[in-house]
């Protein structure tokens, strides 16, 4: 359930963001980590985690990356300073890809990996370190 919970506030927080400033004509996209890897990678997302936001100027070529934390006041923070240009962009080093059909989320938390048993290494006799001054 804590995925869960994460997951849905990232998403109202983002959303309740993104209702604000409707009027201004911005657009913005959501996506879990990893599900449109040549859009991070051309958006260069991703390097400090997630969840990560950018505002892109695909007409001027420019990204501009926030660096706050996923907050509605430090989202509300950033995009006021986007809009005032009071952030330097920066060059999109790559063209911007079409975003490709991605798999709904099924509202329900993740499987964990399913760990190695290990327990037959037991048995391993090793031979004792040589240490040397």
């Amino acid at each position: 359930w804590y995925q869960r919970r994460v997951r849905e506030a990232v998403v109202s927080t983002q959303s309740t963001g993104g209702d604000k400033y409707k009027k201004r004509k911005f657009g913005w996209v959501w996506s879990f980590a990893g599900e449109q890897d040549k859009l991070e990678e051309s958006l260069e997302l991703g390097g400090a985690g997630y969840p990560a936001l950018a505002a892109v100027n695909v007409k001027k070529n420019a990204v501009l990356h926030h660096r706050g934390g996923f907050s509605k006041d430090s989202i509300n923070e950033f995009l006021q300073y986007v809009i005032a240009g009071r952030i330097a962009p920066s060059v999109l080093r790559k063209e911007v890809p079409k975003l490709r059909k991605a798999t709904p989320w099924d509202g329900q938390d993740g499987q964990l990996p399913v760990e190695e048993d290990y327990s037959d290494l037991d048995d391993i006799e090793l031979e004792p370190l040589k240490t040397e001054l």
